[in-house]
């Protein structure tokens, strides 16, 4: 299965066939979306940033399947509420692009706010307020 609408239509009949259609709200798709998420930190919770890319094997096909529930449940809440995964994305691609313009913010890991233009006579802001 290489196609999204493939993957959301056997999305469906899995939940279809087993009638848990009935538990496949917007509310419980994102918390198990987020459960899964969790999971998957843990993978790499206590890992150096060199030994989170370069997993044992093992430990790749268990954060494989954890990447695949997180997929799975965000796939079929997008499809829930009628959000294409592939126009969404594009969208926010060019507003990541607008915010966080190539030749200003290369290297640093600082949050948009950095890099917004300042209006006249404001304190730059310099990155550090939580966000």
């Amino acid at each position: 299965m290489r196609d999204l609408d493939e993957l959301k239509e056997r999305l469906r009949a899995f939940a279809r066939d087993r009638d848990w259609e009935q538990y496949h709200s917007p509310k419980n798709l994102s918390m198990a979306l987020i459960v899964e998420a969790a999971e998957l930190v843990e993978h790499f919770q206590w890992l150096t940033e060199a030994q989170s890319r370069a997993l044992a094997p093992e430990s790749r096909a268990a954060v494989e399947q954890e990447v695949a529930d997180v997929f799975i449940y965000l796939v079929r809440l997008a499809d829930l509420l009628g959000i294409d995964l592939m126009v969404a994305a594009e969208r926010k691609i060019g507003l990541n692009e607008k915010k966080y313009p190539a030749d200003r913010v290369r290297g640093s890991a600082a949050k948009y706010h950095a890099y917004a233009p300042e209006a006249p006579g404001s304190v730059p802001d310099d990155g550090r307020d939580g966000d």
